[in-house]
Order: structure tokens, then sequence, then C-alpha cells
């Protein structure tokens, strides 16, 4: 069995629970002994965070070959239109690859918490929501697709990753579940694993003196 713990990270808090600088952390909201956080969300992002104390799962979590689809609402500047999206769909040009294709679409302004500190906003900015779905873990990846297509990410909330989302859970908060994590099989050749499991160890050398 695995403890798994809800986080809705607020804006401006580390993803770690220790930091030399005097920056918020972890440990000013979760008080459990034990857990480590299941991949990372940027300091200057809110949103779900995942922590557990079960290793296996936390590679389930993190590791790109298990494709979790993790879901951002993201406010951005400007207004993208139907091709822009397109391009998010497609997949875009970074510095480090083309991304994978991902799900995007424009969404109505979420019935979320307010930012604090609030957005830099000017009275005639027109900023758009946009939901988008990846399967990767790239640095920064949402912020640098929105901006690959023209259009910079103002703020960015992570809503879900896997079944697990922030819905009911305010930001600062977290809530606990336990859950049955199968232990992974051995990935090795089967051939391979019988044969590493079945040899005879070798006869040591013994020297004699002629």
């Amino acid at each position: 069995m695995a403890h798994l713990i809800l986080f809705n990270k607020p804006f401006n808090v580390l993803s770690q629970f220790t930091d030399d600088s005097g920056r918020s952390t972890l440990s000013d909201f979760i008080d459990i002994k034990g857990v480590y956080a299941a991949g990372r969300l940027d300091y200057d992002s809110e949103g779900l965070l995942l922590l557990t104390d079960n290793g296996t799962l936390q590679h389930k979590v993190t590791d790109p070959k298990h494709k979790l689809p993790k879901t951002y609402w993201v406010q951005v500047e400007g207004a993208p239109t139907t091709t822009d999206i397109n391009k998010l769909k497609q997949g875009v040009d970074l510095k480090d690859g083309k991304t994978a294709p991902a799900k995007a679409k424009i969404i109505p302004e979420p019935d979320i918490w307010p930012r604090l500190p609030p957005i830099r906003e000017r009275k005639n900015d027109l900023t758009t929501w946009i939901s988008l779905t990846i399967t990767e873990g790239r640095n920064r990846q949402v912020r640098r697709m929105t901006a690959a297509i023209g259009f910079p990410t103002l703020r960015l909330i992570r809503y879900s990753i896997g079944d697990w989302s922030i819905d009911h859970l305010p930001p600062g908060q977290h809530s606990s579940l336990t859950i049955n994590v199968p232990v992974e099989k051995d990935n090795r050749p089967a051939s391979r694993a019988k044969y590493k499991a079945t040899r005879r160890p070798r006869k040591p050398i013994i020297k004699r003196n002629r």
C-alpha cells in the first residue's frame, strides 16, 4: 500500500521541504514525515503536486514512459486562434526538440482563486485561457510551448495528473489517499533472468607450486 498526498501548491512555493534562501516550501503546508514529491511544479506555477512514500508510485508518476497525462489551465497574453491551438495539438519546435502532440482547447476563465500577487494586467490587455494536456515533462514545457506560438503564459495552474485533480481542494490545502500499488515485474528478458538465476558460481582457480 502507498500513501499518496494531493496538494494544491500556491504561487511562489518550492516543490521541496527545505530552502537555504528562506523561500516558502512544502514544510509550510505539509507536516507529514516520510513523503516526497513525485515530480515537481515550478516555483511560479500553481496547482496539483503529488507526494508519496512509495518509490514505485513515484516512478509511475514521473517516468515519461508511462505517459501519464497532465492537464494545465494556462492564461496567455493575447487571443490565439484555432490555427494557433492546432499548432499545440500537432507539437511545436523547441530548442530541445519537437514536443509530442498535445490536447489543447480554448476554455472560459475557470472558477478559481485569485492569485497573490495578481498577474501584471493593463486595462486594455486581452488574455485567454487554454486547457493543455501533455504527457511529457520537459523543463518549463508549457510556458515554452505557448511562447513558441506567440502567446506568453501569464498564469499556469496544473489541474490534474492522471485521474487525480485539484477539484474541491483549495490552494495551500492537501488531502491523503491510501492506494494499492502493484509490484513491478522484472523487465529483463526471460532467458537472461533465468540464466542469471540458475548459473553455478565459478570455482576458484588454485595455483600449484611446481
